[in-house]
């Protein structure tokens, strides 16, 4: 009995824990108190459940637990016959929440910590980051790694951003309407990239993770009643549009499959309805930018009935418009495949390797194998299986690197 508990702990820390972080986060105000109470919420869990039996509602169970554990912690810390006043109105706050707040409460405490980090006092640069970390619990290297920067530098910002939070004590709340604006960029910032590690996982033996898109979604849908923005509704749009294929991206045994070879007919027709709906709906605002623009490249790509319907022309136009949005190496990369699909290899080729010549996405796996695609196609096969080598090397998924492994392998056999 005892194995089973443990496994559906083991669940609940998976599902949950960055629940149960936000949730103790709002009331003990301290970003590091929260992390550690959660922690040892779940220690009292293992000691505790496989004698007493697992609570009715487990999550809320943690959350009161993990606020009893930040009380002692606090006490701890101070002797109580020298306890400051501002500690001893923090443990009655804490100690009052604990007798009136129910679980109902606490669906939207994710929401409240991402408008946490992404509070303007906090540098921009950090905003982002720390939300991943904080709300999504992405490690500081996966971070990194969507940063294009080392571990070291993303950890150093990481902790600016929970210093300035407790120095400046910043709330835990939704802000208001006249505030919400200020904040917009940040917060869909964060949304994206969350549903992105969820979409392509940077590594792990999954190519996807779809508590994180699911969430993503999930808390994009939240944001939309607070300000029908039209770059709100633009992101929804992307994003549903993508997980509309996501069960097609990968075989039953994780293996990647590429959107030209995409079983269509599996693709998921509401999804992509409600997307459609939405950027019809950004694009008459005429506000729309850069999400929308992306959206509109994945309703093309659901449009074509066969991956040779697609309309790369209307795909590259929209690239175009989106570079001058937001002039990036990615984005000009994502052009340069679409270029290739509708002028020819060489054509996407010249321009990959232009990105790459300026030393731009020279430790972006994607940009190589791209790269590697292209020279293949047009027969340079020892460029090419140098390419798939030099991704291979930066990548840390496992279906990734077994696609590439294979890309090789025909390659090498040719």
């Amino acid at each position: 009995m005892i194995e089973p508990v443990h496994q559906q702990i083991e669940q609940i820390f998976h599902e949950a824990s960055r629940q149960i972080f936000a949730s103790l986060a709002r009331t003990l105000r301290d970003l590091d108190l929260a992390e550690d109470a959660m922690q040892e919420a779940f220690a009292s869990a293992a000691a505790q459940w496989p004698g007493e039996g697992v609570p009715e509602n487990p999550v809320a169970w943690l959350i009161t637990t993990g606020r009893f554990k930040a009380i002692d912690t606090i006490r701890r810390r101070e002797k109580l016959q020298q306890i400051s006043t501002e500690i001893a109105e923090r443990m009655q706050q804490v100690a009052g929440a604990n007798a009136s707040h129910a679980a109902t409460d606490i669906k939207d405490d994710r929401l409240r910590l991402i408008f946490t980090c992404c509070h303007p006092a906090i540098d921009l640069k950090v905003q982002v980051p720390l939300t991943l970390r904080e709300v999504c619990g992405l490690t500081t290297d996966e971070i990194a790694r969507a940063f294009l920067t080392t571990p070291a530098t993303m950890a150093q910002r990481i902790v600016r951003g929970k210093a300035k939070i407790r120095d400046a004590a910043i709330p835990f709340v939704i802000p208001d309407l006249s505030e919400l604006p200020e904040r917009l960029d940040s917060v869909l910032s964060v949304i994206y990239l969350i549903f992105n590690e969820g979409y392509s996982a940077s590594s792990g033996d999954s190519i996807t993770r779809a508590d994180l898109s699911s969430e993503a979604i999930r808390l994009c849908r939240l944001v939309l009643p607070l300000m029908e923005d039209a770059e709100v509704m633009g992101l929804l749009a992307l994003m549903l549009l993508h997980e509309s294929r996501r069960e097609t991206r990968q075989t039953p045994d994780g293996d990647i499959v590429l959107l030209e070879d995409q079983d269509r007919s599996r693709w998921d027709r509401d999804l992509i309805a409600e997307g459609q709906r939405l950027i019809e709906r950004s694009l008459a605002s005429r506000r729309f930018g850069f999400y929308t623009i992306q959206a509109a490249i994945s309703a093309v790509h659901a449009d074509a009935v066969t991956a040779n319907d697609t309309d790369w022309d209307q795909i590259v136009s929209l690239y175009d418009v989106l570079f001058r949005i937001e002039p990036t190496s990615v984005i000009q990369l994502n052009r340069a495949v679409a270029v290739a699909m509708r002028d020819g290899a060489e054509s996407g080729l010249t321009i990959i390797q232009t990105i790459l010549d300026r030393g731009d996405l020279l430790g972006y796996s994607l940009a190589h194998s791209a790269r590697g695609e292209l020279l293949r196609r047009v027969g340079r096969t020892a460029d090419a299986i140098e390419a798939f080598e030099t991704a291979m090397a930066l990548t840390e998924q496992a279906s990734e690197k077994r696609f590439l492994q294979e890309k090789l392998r025909k390659l090498r056999a040719f």
